[in-house]
Parts: C-alpha cells; sequence; structure tokens
C-alpha cells in the first residue's frame, strides 16, 4: 500500500538525517511513517511538561506502541521523563492538582501503570492505585477510599472513560471482579453516544464523533485483557463491531474519507475530525489484528488513512495519529496468523515474585512480564502477525497442548530459582513428542547450567537429536560483553538479514540424526532445528530475546550494538513458516 509522505517541518528533518547519519555514516534514508511522526513529536517539544492533558497522555501512548513496534528506547525514555516531570510537579504543588479531564487523567492512570510494569518501581503502582481510587467510585468499582465522580465526555456526570486503565490494573492485580462493571461502563458510553445522535444532548457538532472515536479506542485497548471466559468478552466485540459497522456504511467510496453518524438534524453530514478519524483506525486495524473484528474493516481502515494523508502537516502531528500509524505499520501481517495460537510453558519455569500489591505473580520468560526478565516484547512479535499468546500453567498433556500450534518452553527451574521445581519427566516428553508429531511447532530456549535445568530437559530434547550439553558458554563479567557477541551472516533460511546478537551465559547443542544447526558462533551450536513427524523443533541455547536485551533501553553506548529485536522478529517470521499451511512473508522488513 502507497503510503503519501507526511510533511514534517524542517527542523524535524534535519534532527532526523542528523540522527542517521551519525548511527549509519551514510546518506540519510527515509523512516517508516510512524517513525517520522514520532520523531517529530519529540521535536516538537521543548521538553517533558509538569502539565497533564488529553493530547499528553494520546501523545504517550502513541510513543508507547511505536516503541514496542521499533524497540527504539529513546520513546520509552521520552515518556519516563514526561510522566516524571508531571508526577513530580504534582506531588510537590497541591494535592488537590489533577489533569484537567477525566479522559486525561485515565491516561495518565495507564502511563503510570505501564511504568510499573516495566520499571517495578513502586512509586509508579503508589500513583496508579491513587488515580484508580479517584476514578472508580464514577465507574462501579469498589475502591479502598472513594472518590466523588467525575463528568464523562458526553454529558454524563457519572460516565465513566477510564476502562482501559482499569481492565489493564484488574488484569495485573488480580481482580477479575471489576470486569463487570467495565463492561456495563462500556455499554452504557454507548448508550449516551446513542442519546447524543438522536439530539437528547448539545455539546457541539463534533462531540459525537470525538466520542463514539473514543469508545472504539477504549474497546479495543480493554478487551486484551479481559479474560477468555468472561461473560462481557462477547458482548463488547459485538459493540465494536456494530460500531465499525455503522462508520464504514457511511465512509465515502472514493475517497475513504469517514462521515460522523446523524446528530438528530437534517443539516449537511459532516467529515469526522482528524483525531477522531485517527482514532478510528486505529480502533478497526487493532480490532483485526486480534480477532475481535471481521478483515474486511482493516481495507477501510486503510483506505480511510490513505485519506487522512494527504493534507497531512505538522499542525496534524498527534497523538492519535501517531496511534493509527502504529496499527498501520502492522496491517500487512496482522491476519497471517490468526486462528493460532503460542503457549507460553509455566510449568517447568514457573518461578513466582510477590508484587507491589503484595500479590504473588508469574514472571520470568512471561508474555505478562514487561519488566527485564519477561517476554512482553516478543508475544508483541507473534501478536503482530494476528497470533493469540496463551500460558500454560499446568503439565503439558496431549489436551492442553491441543488448544495451540506453537510451545515455548523457556529455561526450567532448578532448585535455587524454584524450591519447588517441576521437572521434566519421560511422560511429559512423550505428551509433547506426540504433540509436535501432529504438526506442533516446539520451541526449546535453555540457558547456562547454573540457571536451569538441562538434565531433564534432555529427555525431550533428545528424542528429536538435539542435546543440550552441561557446559558454560558466552560467559560475561560486569559489562564486558564481548563475549556474548553472535555475528548472524544471512543464510537465505532462519536469517535473511545480518545482525549482532548478544547471548549472555549459555550452554551449547550436539546434534545427531537428522537434526540441523541453524547458527553457530566459535565453534559450539547455539540454534538448532528438527523435523519430527509433521512438526518442527527449534532450539536455542538462550533465551536471548527477553525483554532486558531486546527493548532498547538499556545504555545504548554498549548494547545499542546488538539488534536482538530484529533477530527476533525474523525468527517470529521462520517459526511461523514451519507451521503446516502458514505462509508468512519473507524476512524482508515490512515496515512502509
Amino acid at each position: 500500500m502507497h503510503l503519501p509522505i507526511l510533511r514534517i517541518s524542517g527542523y524535524a528533518w534535519a534532527a532526523i538525517a542528523l540522527w542517521w547519519l551519525a548511527v549509519h555514516g551514510g546518506p540519510a534514508q527515509t523512516p517508516p511513517v510512524p517513525e517520522r511522526i514520532a520523531n517529530a513529536l519529540l521535536q516538537s517539544r521543548s521538553g517533558p511538561q509538569a502539565t497533564w492533558d488529553e493530547e499528553t497522555g494520546t501523545q504517550l501512548e502513541g510513543l508507547d506502541a511505536e516503541w514496542y513496534n521499533t524497540a527504539n528506547g529513546d520513546y520509552f525514555h521520552y515518556v519516563k521523563r514526561t510522566v516524571d516531570s508531571y508526577v513530580d510537579a504534582r506531588r510537590s504543588a497541591s494535592a488537590e492538582r489533577q489533569p484537567n479531564t477525566p479522559v486525561a487523567n485515565a491516561l495518565l492512570g495507564r502511563q503510570l501503570l505501564r511504568l510499573y510494569r516495566v520499571t517495578l518501581a513502586a512509586r509508579y503502582y503508589e500513583a496508579a492505585t491513587e488515580v484508580r481510587s479517584q476514578v472508580a467510585a464514577s465507574c462501579g468499582i469498589p475502591s479502598t477510599a472513594p472518590q466523588p465522580s467525575h463528568a464523562g465526555g458526553t454529558g454524563s456526570a457519572k460516565l465513566c472513560v477510564a476502562e482501559p486503565f482499569l481492565a489493564e490494573y484488574a488484569s495485573v492485580f488480580h481482580a477479575p471482579q471489576d470486569f463487570e462493571a467495565i463492561t456495563r461502563d462500556l455499554l452504557q458510553w454507548e448508550d449516551a453516544t446513542r442519546k447524543h445522535s438522536s439530539g437528547a444532548t448539545d455539546l457541539g457538532p463534533d462531540a459525537l464523533s470525538n466520542d463514539q472515536a473514543r469508545l472504539a479506542a477504549a474497546l479495543v485497548d480493554s478487551l486484551p485483557y479481559y479474560p477468555t471466559d468472561d461473560l462481557g468478552r462477547r458482548q463488547l466485540m459485538t459493540l465494536l463491531d456494530r460500531i465499525a459497522a455503522v462508520i464504514t456504511k457511511q465512509q465515502d467510496s472514493a475517497t475513504g474519507a469517514m462521515y460522523a453518524i446523524s446528530d438528530g438534524t437534517t443539516a449537511p453530514r459532516r467529515a469526522v475530525p482528524r483525531p477522531a478519524a485517527s482514532l478510528y483506525i486505529y480502533a478497526f486495524l487493532k480490532g483485526v489484528r486480534y480477532g475481535y473484528l471481521p478483515a474486511r474493516y482493516s481495507t477501510a481502515a486503510e483506505r480511510a488513512w490513505d485519506n487522512l494523508q494527504k493534507d497531512a502537516d505538522d499542525a496534524n502531528l498527534r497523538g492519535a495519529l501517531l496511534l493509527a500509524a502504529t496499527e498501520i505499520d502492522l496491517a500487512p501481517t496482522a491476519t497471517r496468523a490468526h486462528g493460532q495460537t503460542i503457549m507460553v510453558d509455566a510449568w517447568f519455569n514457573s518461578q513466582q515474585r510477590k508484587n507491589a500489591a503484595g500479590q504473588m505473580e508469574s514472571f520470568h520468560y512471561k508474555w505478562s512480564d514487561f519488566s527485564d526478565s519477561g517476554y512482553s516484547l516478543l508475544g508483541h512479535m507473534f501478536q503482530s502477525y494476528g497470533m493469540s499468546t496463551d500460558t500454560l500453567y499446568s503439565a503439558p498433556t496431549r489436551e492442553n497442548l491441543s488448544k495451540a500450534q506453537f510451545y515455548l518452553i523457556v529455561s526450567p527451574d532448578i532448585p535455587v530459582k524454584n524450591p519447588n521445581p517441576h521437572y521434566m519427566t519421560d511422560q511429559d516428553a512423550e505428551e509433547i513428542a506426540s504433540w509436535v508429531h501432529d504438526g506442533g511447532v516446539l520451541i526449546l530456549m535453555e540457558n547456562d547450567p547454573p540457571n536451569a535445568d538441562i538434565a531433564h530437559l534432555n529427555l525431550l530434547a533428545n528424542r528429536f537429536g538435539i542435546h543440550f550439553n552441561d557446559v558454560l558458554s558466552h560467559h560475561i563479567l560486569g559489562e564486558q560483553v564481548e563475549n556474548g557477541t553472535i555475528a548472524v551472516h544471512p543464510d537465505g533460511h532462519l536469517f535473511h538479514e545480518a545482525h549482532t546478537l548478544y547471548m549472555k551465559d549459555t550452554c551449547s547443542i550436539s546434534l545427531r540424526g537428522t537434526a540441523s544447526a541453524l547458527l553457530s558462533d566459535r565453534g559450539d551450536v547455539v540454534m538448532a532445528t528438527a523435523k519430527y513427524g509433521h512438526g518442527s523443533v527449534f532450539a536455542a541455547v538462550d533465551p536471548w530475546v527477553y525483554n532486558e536485551y531486546t527493548d532498547g533501553r538499556k545504555d545504548a553506548r554498549i548494547y545499542g550494538q546488538f539488534d536482538n529485536f530484529a533477530g527476533g522478529r525474523e525468527l517470529v517470521r521462520w517459526l511461523l513458516d514451519q507451521r503446516p499451511g502458514t505462509d508468512s512473508t519473507t524476512g524482508k522488513n515490512d515496515r512502509k
């Protein structure tokens, strides 16, 4: 799909060009559209501000999304500085000081919660919990300290607009009882927009479009946190489909422009405001990617995006536009793995930690772990293809594994990591091997001997001609990272592009039978594969795509020379190719 080039200010372009020259030492190439928007937003602000409004919160949401699409740590660090400056100013000023609208307050809560999940710093949890207490009363959720209701965007004094924040909070801090109220609030939000469309309120000609677009975005941002068996989940998906059907029905067939639903008057129809159109594009594309909406809405959203870019300039570089751009960036791969699930093991690696609320939670190589030890970014790589992510907390029986097409086992526990480890047994190995034989794709990521069980995992790996050796390789002392450097040359099979990977403290692999090496370093096999019946196995000597060495937050002077993120994207593409009947893209970068 052709995306017209945005007209970005000369100052922003100069900054981008200088950055490219500094990094690559050659002529600047045009960055992808969302990167251009994100970089221009950073350049357009003199620095983090001590004030907070809806646009600030939306811009940071967009930067969060682009951070996860690119692993550019600059985006995260900018978000963190902005939130810190506001929180510090708020603490030093009056305790009554609040963001200027309920929507802004909810967006602040989301940023605080995200920063807590990434950094595990208690200050962000405490601030997020304070925001939750403030919005809980207006959202029908019990709070330890109920607060007065806040006005919503459609004129209802008790309308809740904080559902994505509340849904994420409920998911992270184990409060499934909150989802009933969150569902009710989202349905009430729709009722309020219906009253507006019938002329029951008068908040201006664009209020209905803006509010309904916010609702569509709130739905796709809330649903990922819902338990799959929650009764309200299907209701909300139906609501999202209803909104998408109404908006796309009125879309201009020639230009792709979106038009507002009727406000009950005889006035000519109005084009949807640009921020609202951006939120609709974001909501429809993310809804398609997650499987909440039929794929046909992706075409409608892409046509609306093309129309939106016809007069794009600096004045229109808003947060909502960046959110839309981040989903446009994923659109080429967004449905290629629909109907497929990757399940990460939480049985052989079942480590627990106490969160800031004093609750025990699973962590270490888990989708839900956004901190250094987690696989949240790897999960996003799979989700960018429309794949579902799941976690298996029990032993891997054939019945349990039948729910997934991909199964990932990472760094099995030893007593120093977990006082009660679940070791691989012959029966476990038989169940898993049988599942692979029938077409499953098994992913094994081991670790070094002091940090993971190798002997018992070999009960499984040996069945495929893969054996993890009980040796310590790529050993790192402090920040002397040279021993962890692994050069990757394009081979046209797993890797189509050159990379420099980083693996800290690994084991090694021996092969027999039909198993073959995918990557070797200094005489050791570090990645291998094997076919087994109708299925496939991938093995690596390290969990190398965890957040700490993938998300770009670490010191770029040291770790900027590695590109585990780009290597991880290639691995995910290759894994999809191993699934019978799955046709992913080539290894070329899909970003436009």
